[in-house]
């Protein structure tokens, strides 16, 4: 598609990414229908890309089948050179990269910058994995044998992402992927097609990957995303989103014909436990990024915060007027902590949420006038359990407020729901932080710290309904690949 003067911007690098990237060639998809990328903040056209069909689809992957084996079979240096490239080209092209994600995902600078990060160190860590794949060797019951256990790549994987995070949550999975030898085909979300597929697409291209190995689809989920999971190629879907749809790609991927791996990291409704002992200065410090970072619109947000009886007056004044010099507006302007929500749809969500808790009863401490898609930090006191604010993945920028009588009921709101991504605890005591955490039922909490936090190295991952699996690490290495069991009789 020729880009119009409104779309001008749709290059990285110089190159267009206002197309398809499949089996190495950039091209129009199939599709009658065309993305139509919008900044969420001013409504101008950033991209327009002709979508994917299943038969686009059905060619990324066959490509990615057919490239895997060779990919595979490269020497590890070769991989990791790829993987070194890329994180070199994610950093000399930050600004850029920021650029795109400001205005394509209404990321604000800050927010931006810390996506780099990660991007960069996901694919750091993976340059490590070549070399850190190791077999064993078991003693066998059967005279003259002995049992070799072979880890090897699961083949093409099928990524999924989300357009809250979409670089760096594309990157999770397409980088630890391909430098353990798999060949990958992203499909990202349709609100940030480029940042969360077809940018990556090109760093890997000037990287070096051969091509094949990675493609990018850009299509609807009503055409192309039942197609994208049940597709008899791929052996591991790689999603990151909600937990409705989560779940229905765990159903899709399961019971189809075609059985494969899953790996899924859903919603959260991460609670912040501010025990009667606590700093409450240092937990307003963190609890006031941990919620409205990027508005939000993190699985790992702060949702609820749970304040001991003692502590409640003053952790209540502190937050609330902290809030109200959280900076909101422009994403692009730099301090802005709060900018827009990424369309429509999440914005008539987050007014229903408003709407139902003041109908509930919870008192709205902190508000401000909704101004086309940029929600003003709010924050409601006077939660109880039962209500929605406290039960629901809020995905903006507002946080529920409870009372807890005594450190047991704090546990007891903290494990009140069914997800159980990030958690945070705050106590001067850590002895006692660490023995509150490990009663959380949560994949992660953090003692002192917000929610809000990923490290390259160490596992990352949920329980309950925020997901299966873990990414990162030499949990990511488990992840993306499989073992074959292979017997040697000596005769």
């Amino acid at each position: 598609m020729t880009a119009t003067a409104e779309t001008t911007t749709a290059t990285f690098a110089g190159k267009p990414v206002d197309s398809q990237f499949i089996a190495g060639q950039w091209r129009e998809g199939r599709s009658e229908r065309v993305n139509t990328d919008i900044n969420p903040f001013d409504d101008s056209v950033v991209a327009e890309i002709r979508q994917a069909s299943v038969e686009d689809l059905d060619e990324a992957y066959r490509a990615a089948a057919a490239a895997q084996a060779e990919w595979a079979a490269m020497a590890p240096v070769k991989r990791r050179e790829v993987m070194l490239k890329a994180a070199q080209i994610l950093e000399d092209r930050r600004e850029e990269i920021v650029s795109w994600l400001v205005k394509e995902s209404g990321s604000t600078v800050i927010k931006a910058n810390i996506e780099v990060s990660l991007a960069v160190g996901i694919t750091h860590e993976a340059a490590s994995f070549p070399t850190r794949v190791h077999g064993t060797i078991h003693p066998s019951n059967t005279a003259d044998r002995e049992m070799r256990v072979y880890r090897t790549p699961v083949g093409v994987v099928g990524v999924i992402s989300p357009w809250n995070f979409p670089l760096h949550l594309s990157q999770r999975s397409v980088a630890p992927a391909l430098a353990l030898g798999n060949a990958v085909v992203i499909k990202p979300a349709s609100d940030t097609p480029v940042t969360g597929g077809l940018l990556i697409a090109r760093i890997f291209e000037e990287a070096g990957l051969p091509a094949g190995v990675l493609s990018v689809v850009v299509g609807a989920g009503s055409e192309i995303g039942d197609a994208f999971v049940a597709h008899p190629v791929p052996r591991l879907i790689s999603f990151t989103g909600s937990t409705p749809v989560g779940q229905n790609v765990g159903q899709v991927a399961t019971s189809g014909e075609h059985l494969k791996k899953v790996s899924l990291e859903l919603g959260g409704n991460a609670p912040l436990v501010v025990l009667d002992d606590a700093d409450v200065d240092a937990a307003v410090g963190q609890a006031v990024p941990g919620t409205f970072l990027h508005s939000g619109q993190i699985c790992m947000a702060v949702n609820r915060i749970i304040v001991q009886a003692p502590v409640y007056e003053e952790f209540v004044a502190k937050f609330t007027a902290a809030a109200q010099g959280v900076p909101f507006g422009d994403p692009s302007q730099e301090g802005t902590l709060v900018g827009p929500v990424v369309n429509d749809s999440q914005l008539e969500g987050l007014k229903k949420k408003i709407a139902g808790a003041r109908d509930a009863g919870a008192t709205v401490a902190v508000e401000g006038e909704i101004t086309g898609r940029v929600v003003p930090p709010h924050v409601f006191t006077d939660v109880t359990a039962e209500m929605e604010i406290a039960r629901e993945e809020i995905f903006g920028p507002m946080v529920a407020i409870l009372k807890a009588d005594n450190e047991e009921h704090a546990l007891a709101l903290a494990n009140d729901h069914v997800y159980g991504l990030s958690s945070a605890v705050f106590t001067q005591d850590l002895d006692r932080g660490v023995r509150f955490a490990q009663q959380v039922k949560a994949g992660m909490t953090f003692v002192n710290e917000m929610t809000v936090q990923d490290e390259a190295h160490v596992a990352f991952g949920g329980e309950r309904n925020s997901g299966l699996g873990r990414f990162n690490g030499e949990w990511a290495i488990e992840e993306f690949t499989t073992t074959h069991t292979i017997g040697v009789k000596r005769l």
